[in-house]
């Protein structure tokens, strides 16, 4: 019966001994698993700021030949006794051209808004005008375009507003209260 006591605790011994290399073997996977996932980390941190620094870069390009294409216009319309006409056209090829690398980003114009009710969430109002025939609140003229970008306003458009003549605000306030 001794026996059968005195190799219990060496049972238990063993065991504690087997667990405790499982333990052991365990940390050291939770620590090398900690320091790869550091390293992937920091190599994302990396690539994520060269994706910023160079993000632009295609855009960027092609700015740069519409910027070579305007100032060659600009030298030749320096140098050329040749009529504005040409001068123009190749301005407008340039703009044209410009325009189609902001579209192909997602830039759109917001439509012109001349006649068309005050929106403050795509139109900067920048004067008011007392006009008779706009109806109040409505778009006068732009003065500057709007740009949305992916469906998010980038630059609102800068426009000058109707509003009522004082005149006819002080006329319309009496007749309401002639009604009432």
């Amino acid at each position: 019966m001794v026996d059968a006591k005195d190799s219990e605790p060496e049972k238990f011994e063993l065991l504690l001994e087997n667990e405790k290399k499982r333990s052991e073997d365990y940390l050291n996977r939770l620590k090398y698993l900690q320091a790869d996932f550091e390293n992937v980390k920091k190599r994302l941190d990396r690539e994520m700021e060269q994706v910023k620094c160079y993000a632009n870069e295609r855009i960027i390009m092609q700015l740069l030949d519409i910027i070579d294409e305007l100032e060659l216009a600009v030298k030749n319309g320096e140098i050329s006794s040749q009529s504005t006409q040409s001068l123009l056209e190749g301005i407008e090829m340039t703009l044209k051209k410009l325009r189609k690398v902001l579209e192909q980003e997602g830039v759109s114009e917001i439509p012109n808004p001349e006649g068309k009710p005050f929106d403050a969430s795509l139109h900067n109002a920048i004067a008011t005008e007392e006009r008779e025939d706009f109806a109040e609140s409505t778009v006068i003229d732009q003065i500057r375009k709007g740009y949305i970008l992916r469906g998010r306003v980038i630059r609102p458009s800068i426009v000058r507003v109707a509003v009522r003549s004082k005149n006819q605000s002080n006329e319309n306030n009496k007749m309401e209260e002639k009604q009432e």
